[in-house]
């Protein structure tokens, strides 16, 4: 389970990181990651996102709970105050747990990078 202060519960705040994030996808998810510097953030937050898509409630459940349990760990190496939402595509639901950690540190990294210049 993520502490209060590192989930994202807003609509505008999932909004805010969807549209202004920088997006990065894998097989099994797709990262949209904000870094914002608000003065009053102490900690990154993570939302999810899993559709009827992925599955039925106890498949969505599921894929909810590996997500939040990858995510813990890396929230401490993102800077205070960045918004981090990850959203499961179909095939995470028949994706192994190592699988989905494979993908959303590939993700988170590649979301990371600097934009290349156009």
């Amino acid at each position: 389970m993520l502490a209060a202060a590192q989930r994202l519960r807003r609509s505008a705040d999932f909004a805010a990181a969807i549209r202004g994030g920088r997006r990065a996808g894998r097989g099994t998810l797709v990262v949209h990651l904000l870094i914002d510097e608000p003065a009053f953030a102490s900690t990154a937050r993570a939302g999810f996102v899993v559709s009827k898509a992925v599955g039925n409630s106890v498949v969505r459940n599921r894929v909810e709970r590996r997500l939040r349990h990858l995510v813990r760990p890396l929230l401490a190496e993102l800077p205070a105050g960045a918004s981090l939402v990850v959203r499961a595509l179909p095939p995470a639901a028949h994706a192994t747990y190592a699988a989905l950690g494979t993908d959303l540190e590939d993700a988170l990294t590649s979301a990371r990078r600097p934009r290349r210049p156009r």
